[in-house]
């Protein structure tokens, strides 16, 4: 999993796309891939980050909840030239030709997830005609839709590529995304593809990265190194508000998002923080902790009994995402957790950053071998299925970016 840059790997190649709930910008990678007896085996080669402008993340943001058909028609053509540039960007900083790309896997940015609607449904946009018209290589997307087809929740599905790269014949694992949303992965020692146990297990900085651009009237976007949440106090009642979220209570398999932790939930914390004259520090320290122990809440309900008590001692936490840069937030759950290790993605050679993107160019290469790559046990499926669409490459043609 070690990342290089400009050496030209052996194996077959793929470009994974990656824009999260906090819709900031778009992670890319290239990857080797290859596969082994019982798995596949996985290299990271390069990675790159391209922020979105801050006007075209608010849209982005809007559309989210109140985009109108028109809007949201736009941007997803908008979003695929995005993605097409970003694709472009990582194959030159790997050094090497778009012709030894195997498929780029693009999970799209979600603007709407509804896994307990009367019609369960889900929206990622970022067209992937664009994208493979740009770049001329075959390209893989709309990964979550299949396994809503066969009664799942469509996420999480980064569990698989948890799966491929954490295993430990003796270890039990938990795999913490801090995304825009916090989702876990628990992989007991020696697991096997039906042990995995995944779901959203709350707000990872969705809410706190709105509190904090708030607060700042926009000056800042995220609590860099968790700096202002060290300086506040914890409100208790504040932190009991947040954590009598209905969500938190609820059993897996779950998801969530923008709909239950969105504008509404933080209209409702606006409101409570000015009730008490809370300071800013205070507010951004409580909703950090709260971020922290709705990981761990999820952590001591519904894995811990699943640990036997004589490996409980030998847990690793290994955090990945844009959380795993907060400082403050990291040492709040090591705290709470009281047992095992916190460990960030570094530690096993990869930015927490690249994960995401990762996975999903290892679901498209899972997805052109036509072999099933959701777990039933983590989105509720009811059977493994072959997830994306693909769209076949060809000639790049137009965009200013090109590869």
């Amino acid at each position: 999993m070690k990342s290089t840059k400009s050496t030209t790997p052996r194996g077959g190649l793929y470009v994974g796309l990656m824009s999260g709930t906090s819709a900031d910008g778009i992670d890319a990678v290239v990857v080797k891939i290859r596969d082994l007896a019982l798995r596949p085996s996985v290299q990271l080669v390069t990675h790159v980050y391209r922020r979105f402008p801050a006007p075209f993340r608010n849209r982005l943001l809007r559309a989210c909840l109140h985009g109108d058909v028109a809007t949201i028609c736009e941007l997803n053509f908008e979003l695929g030239e995005a993605f097409a540039r970003a694709a472009a960007a990582v194959i030159r900083r790997a050094g090497v030709s778009p012709q030894h790309i195997q498929a780029i896997g693009s999970h799209g940015q979600t603007l709407h997830h509804l896994p307990r609607a009367k019609f369960p449904s889900t929206l990622q946009i970022g067209e992937a005609c664009v994208i493979a018209e740009r770049t001329g290589i075959t390209t893989v997307a709309d990964f979550r839709v299949r396994d809503m087809a066969a009664g799942g929740q469509g996420a999480p599905l980064v569990p698989f590529a948890d799966w491929v790269l954490f295993s430990h014949p003796t270890r039990p694992r938990i795999i913490q995304n801090i995304g825009g949303i916090g989702n876990l992965t628990f992989l007991p020692p020696a697991a096997r593809r039906e042990d995995v146990v995944a779901f959203d297990t709350g707000p990872g900085n969705m809410i706190l990265d709105a509190v904090v651009s708030r607060l700042s009237r926009g000056r800042q976007s995220y609590d860099r190194n968790g700096a202002w949440a060290a300086q506040g106090k914890i409100s208790s009642a504040l932190l009991a508000h947040c954590l009598a979220h209905p969500f938190l209570q609820r059993r897996p398999p779950k998801t969530t998002g923008r709909e239950e932790f969105g504008e509404q939930f933080l209209t409702l914390l606006w409101t409570q923080a000015r009730r008490r004259r809370l300071p800013p520090a205070d507010v951004v320290a409580t909703v950090t902790e709260f971020t922290a122990l709705s990981i761990v809440m999820a952590c001591r309900r519904f894995i811990f009994p699943r640990i036997a008590a004589q490996t409980l001692a030998r847990l690793e936490v290994v955090v990945g995402g844009g959380g795993a840069r907060n400082r403050t937030l990291l040492r709040r759950l090591q705290a709470h957790l009281g047992v095992g290790t916190v460990l960030c993605h570094e530690a096993f050679g990869m930015d927490s950053s690249a994960k995401e993107p990762l996975a999903f160019a290892l679901l498209a290469h899972e997805t052109l071998r036509q072999r099933p790559a959701n777990l039933p046990s983590a989105t509720g499926a009811r059977h493994p299925v072959v997830l994306g669409k693909i769209v076949p490459g060809g000639a790049p043609h137009g965009g200013g970016d090109q590869c």
